[in-house]
């Protein structure tokens, strides 16, 4: 006798019953995926992935609670991006999905870079690996600028090491460690051409874009908002005038870069305060508004930038605006 094939029979229950919105809802991916679009400014095609991941790791899950088994679904990740485009932020969110869906047992971010998992000596490498393994077991280890674990330009580096252990956990530990690979594109893709065992294993190749100067002055507006900051009418013209210029130099990192300008404008701005105090009370509203002059004192205006506290071949060197 041939086993039953459809849902009624493996089941015991009409198809119309099985309660998607329930399990939507209960698991509180909803509410995690709204908390990301209050986060993140724009995006939108990056939003539309994260929605489509987590309604697929939805329909797996009940699938699996009426005993329609599958193959799991492969749940490493790449993100590919400049610098300040919210791939950390993503992954944070991701993080929480997968641990509501009960595909982690945490939803711990684990965030390290080459230089927490590659030895400078021999026999060093293989501990330090597997301490970030452990400790980031059970939840989601995000590897930034992951390309910089392979150099094979150096005849003595370690970090083909760190790859081997990385990909025999990926795959033999799937079901307890989400692995996400983040950094620029065209790095990626080389990193992917060397290591064809790490492109095999990624499920998910998501792409951050650019933000635009509307999307970077509405993330300034959100930042200053968070720190109870405002700009007058005259700053705003002014900070947008100062981004369609730092968009155009080298090492502009989005995000990153307007909250540096915005950090650098504070600071001027506590400046004049203090000389202006001086001379005078202040209103309370002085302590909350930055003004023009705040930030056409950038040496971007000058037709500068400042110095990367990094060499340009070391991971993304972060920009004082």
């Amino acid at each position: 006798m041939s086993e039953p094939t459809t849902v009624e029979a493996r089941t015991g229950e009409n198809p119309g019953q099985v309660d998607l919105r329930r399990l939507w809802q209960e698991s509180g991916v909803a509410e995690v995926l709204d908390q990301l679009d209050r986060e993140l400014v724009g995006l939108v095609p990056v939003k539309q992935r994260i929605r489509e991941i987590a309604s697929l790791l939805v329909v797996d899950r009940l699938r699996r609670e009426h005993g329609l088994e599958a193959e799991p679904p492969t749940l490493h990740m790449s993100f590919t991006g400049n610098p300040g485009t919210g791939k950390t932020t993503v992954a944070m969110r991701m993080a929480d999905i997968l641990h509501r869906l009960g595909y982690i047992r945490t939803n711990k971010l684990v965030s390290v870079t080459r230089d927490d998992l590659v030895g400078q000596y021999i026999g060093h490498t293989a501990p330090k690996t597997k301490e970030v393994l452990k400790r980031a077991m059970g939840g989601v280890l995000f590897i930034d600028e992951a390309y910089y674990l392979y150099r094979p330009e150096n005849e003595r580096d370690y970090g083909q090491e760190a790859i081997e252990i990385l990909l025999q956990v990926m795959e033999n530990q799937r079901e307890d460690l989400v692995v996400i690979v983040a950094g620029y594109k065209d790095r990626m893709e080389r990193f992917f051409q060397a290591n064809p065992g790490f492109r095999s294993r990624i499920g998910h190749h998501i792409e951050f874009p650019d933000y635009t100067l509307d999307e970077l002055m509405a993330i300034a507006e959100l930042m200053l908002a968070k720190q109870n900051y405002r700009f007058s009418d005259e700053a705003r013209a002014t900070f947008r005038e100062y981004l369609q210029i730092r968009m155009t130099q080298p090492q502009f990192a989005n995000a990153r870069s307007v909250r540096n300008a915005l950090d650098r404008a504070r600071l001027r701005q506590a400046v004049r305060l203090v000389e202006e105090g001086a001379q005078k009370v202040l209103g309370l509203e002085a302590l909350c508004t930055l003004e023009a002059e705040d930030i056409r004192k950038s040496r971007v205006f000058r037709g500068g930038i400042d110095t990367p506290r990094k060499a340009p071949s070391e991971p993304e060197a972060r920009v004082e605006a």
